[in-house]
């Protein structure tokens, strides 16, 4: 048995490298994060993920998707999205930073047998491959209601949709208004949506600020249901003077059995002053007896040894 002086620690930046926008899972016994690989965007052409038994330890699982693989992507791969279902792993991702509806990319999907990969390309074509409500199609996360339903939220340039997939990810299913996407944009929002839900609740979390810059952070809502309205709760993760900057674009996972939440996000170390140097850290996240986010304190720790 450990001491409480000698329980190992992740510490942070969790894992070696400039790696930003972490998705966090678990998949059996192991802990997961696909992140961006934080570069030139004509060097974002691949995705890495890392896996931890105890959140300690990290092994590195390189290029479990790349664009050798996904045939119309060329660029800026970023911020991957994960889902288990029906023994199979789906990986969603950006491509190409499109900037306008006559540009070809947007968010795809790659599919694998195993969490580890290899990925191949699932659609042959992007999922989404234009602006709807002003949203640029990146930064997706996909999120399973208790009702079986899966759905897609996304959106950068400070809009974000949600829409409802088909049961096979093949593509969008519509509203009962017959629209495709509606936006749900919260005030602050700029990119990085990500929900979960405790207690019944949708917890509905965003990045505010530029990414680029010191402001860069996290806020959250919290409604009734995946549509909100979602009404701007306040910031729960931002920099820190004496630790990083730029702390933002985050996940959130659930450790279900012993109760415990983690935050896996990204931030600037001080000093680092060019746009891709952003490191991925971890945090325990921890909520008031109201079931309120508490404000996360950055650390170099990070957390201690946990097995699933």
């Amino acid at each position: 048995m450990y001491s409480i002086a000698q329980i190992p620690t992740s510490g942070n930046p969790i894992i070696k490298g400039w790696y930003a926008d972490p998705e966090a899972a678990i998949f059996k016994d192991r802990y997961w994060i696909y992140p961006t690989y934080s570069d030139k965007y004509e060097k974002q052409v691949f995705f890495d993920a890392f896996s931890s038994k105890n959140l300690v330890q990290w092994k590195t699982h390189h290029k479990i998707l790349d664009t050798a693989a996904i045939k119309w992507a060329r660029r800026a791969m970023w911020a991957p999205a994960i889902v288990q279902k029906d023994k199979q792993y789906f990986l969603f991702f950006a491509a190409n930073d499109i900037q306008s509806n006559n540009e070809y990319g947007g968010i795809g999907v790659a599919v694998a047998n195993k969490p580890e990969g290899p990925f191949k390309d699932y659609l042959g074509k992007p999922l989404i491959d234009k602006f709807y409500n002003g949203a640029q199609p990146i930064d997706q996360f996909v999120f399973k209601d208790t009702n079986g339903q899966y759905y897609i939220i996304y959106g950068g340039w400070q809009h974000c949709n949600i829409a409802k997939l088909k049961n096979d990810f093949t593509g969008i299913v519509p509203f009962s208004d017959s629209t495709l996407f509606k936006e749900i944009t919260p005030k602050g929002y700029v990119e990085g949506p990500f929900m979960f839900m405790r207690n019944n609740k949708y917890y509905f979390m965003w990045s505010e600020g530029g990414w680029t810059g010191p402001d860069y952070s996290v806020a959250y809502a919290i409604a009734d249901t995946p549509f909100g309205p979602f009404e701007r709760v306040g910031k729960i993760l931002q920099q820190d003077s004496a630790i990083a900057t730029g702390a933002g674009h985050h996940s959130v996972m659930h450790n279900a059995k012993k109760d415990l939440w983690y935050i896996v996000y990204h931030r600037r170390p001080l000093g680092e002053k060019a746009a891709n140097n952003r490191a991925t850290c971890i945090e325990q996240l921890f909520f008031d007896d109201k079931g309120f986010i508490l404000p996360v304190k950055l650390s170099f720790t990070g957390v201690p040894a946990v097995k699933i």
